[in-house]
C-alpha cells in the first residue's frame, strides 16, 4: 500500500524523499504511517519496477538531490490499484484486542484508559484542521484543483471517525462508572 499511496503523490507533482515524506505528515499520516526509511526504500523498489524515474539535480554548497517522477508503467500501476475493487477492510484493530483483554485491571485504571483514549482523539480531531489547510496548500500541485475534492473526503472521514471513537470512549466510561 505505502507503494500506490508514493505513486500517487507523485502523479501529482515531482518530488524528491524529503518532500513525499513532508507530503505524508501533512496528509497522509492521518490513515497510513510510514517511517522516512520505509519511503526511501520503497521509492528503490519502484525505481527498480520501472514506476519511477529518479533525476539528480546538483546543488551547490548541499548534497545533490534526486527527484522522483512517476512513469507511465507508475501511472498504469495507480490507475490499476485504483480500480482493483478492493476495499482495504481490516479486521486487525490492536487497540480493540487491547480493550478486549481490559477485564484483567481495575475498573479505575480502564475508566482513565478510556478518558485517555477520547482525549488522544481530539487531539487528532483537531489536527485534521491543520491537514484542511495544507489541501490550500497542496492544491497547487493539481492539474485539476477539484481533485482536492478527494482529499477532502477523507478529513470528513476522519473527523467522522475520531468523533466516533469518542463517542464510544464516552459510553464505556459511562458504563464502567455505572457498574461501580
Amino acid at each position: 500500500m505505502l507503494k500506490h499511496g508514493i505513486l500517487g503523490l507523485l502523479n501529482y507533482h515531482q518530488l524528491t524523499g524529503y518532500e513525499i515524506m513532508t507530503t505524508f505528515r501533512d496528509s497522509l499520516h492521518f490513515f497510513w504511517n510510514a517511517q522516512t526509511s520505509q519511503i526511501y526504500r520503497e521509492l528503490q523498489a519502484l525505481e527498480a519496477k520501472g514506476w519511477v524515474a529518479k533525476t539528480l539535480v546538483p546543488q551547490q554548497s548541499k548534497p545533490d538531490k534526486n527527484i522522483y517522477a512517476i512513469t507511465p508503467d507508475g501511472h498504469e500501476e495507480l490507475l490499476r490499484w485504483l480500480s482493483d475493487g478492493e476495499m482495504g477492510m481490516t479486521s486487525r484493530n490492536a487497540q480493540l484486542m487491547k480493550v478486549f483483554f481490559l477485564g484483567e485491571r481495575s475498573r479505575e485504571e480502564n475508566i482513565r484508559y478510556f478518558e485517555d483514549f477520547k482525549e488522544y482523539c481530539g487531539i487528532i480531531l483537531q489536527s485534521l484542521d491543520v491537514a484542511q489547510e495544507n489541501i490550500g496548500e497542496y492544491r497547487g500541485f493539481l492539474d485539476d484543483p477539484q481533485k482536492a475534492v478527494y482529499w477532502e473526503m477523507t478529513i470528513d472521514y476522519g473527523r467522522r471517525n475520531m468523533r466516533t471513537y469518542m463517542d464510544w470512549a464516552k459510553s464505556c466510561i459511562d458504563r464502567l462508572k455505572e457498574e461501580r
